[in-house]
């Protein structure tokens, strides 16, 4: 048996807590940014994914009007430094509400290092960072999905074998839902198959 949920009769905060205990594991994109009068804000997102290949460009959603938004819109930059095990709890330090004009990195103890391309930090313990540059923003309802063009890469050579980024040695961390988190695991390896190859579906062979 299944049970049915109609999203329009439901409080938004219940569907909210639906969708982000299903839609799992979410990776995370720790952004960084930087207000117009040269304040830095760091900030967790776990609605964030790869919109493009060519030109590569990332998004990442705002739920409600934050100062990550704010600065995107009114700088049109910011940093996705990569969230690993290790940091789990800069992390989550990260999230807490501090008042507008306090920077993360200061109150959380968090270190920063300069980005080659553009003008927000990035996270100096981080193993990989996609420094941005504002393509577009998308309203769509509470939210502003925004998709940033990756101008500059960087990724530490202790996470890479034979030239590419190892998933064992970067440790993602991983949202889930309500207060939890999630961390890599098992990693099972299955090739696509090609048509010349198909030998039937799964389970009939």
């Amino acid at each position: 048996m299944r049970i049915d949920f109609d999203p329009a009769a439901m409080p938004r905060n219940d569907f909210y807590r639906l969708l982000t205990a299903t839609v799992v594991p979410r990776p995370i994109a720790w952004v960084s940014t930087m207000s117009a009068d040269g304040t830095h804000n760091l900030a967790p997102h776990s609605f964030f994914t790869i919109a493009s290949v060519s030109p590569p460009v990332v998004q990442f959603s705002s739920v409600g009007r934050k100062d990550t938004l704010r600065n995107v819109e009114a700088t049109g930059q910011f940093v996705v430094s990569f969230a690993s095990e290790r940091l789990h709890r800069q992390v989550n330090d990260s999230a807490t509400d501090f008042p507008h004009g306090v920077s993360e990195f200061g109150a959380a103890g968090i270190a920063s290092e300069p980005s080659v391309r553009v003008k927000p930090p990035r996270v100096a313990d981080s193993p990989v960072a996609l420094e941005c540059e504002v393509h577009s923003t998308l309203g769509i309802g509470d939210s502003t999905v925004v998709f940033g063009r990756v101008v500059h890469a960087v990724v530490s050579d202790d996470v890479l074998v034979d030239g590419h980024p190892e998933i064992a040695r970067l440790q993602p961390l991983s949202r889930l839902g309500k207060d939890e988190w999630g961390t890599v695991g098992g990693v099972r390896e299955l090739s696509r198959i090609r048509h010349a190859d198909w030998q039937g579906p799964a389970g009939q062979q």
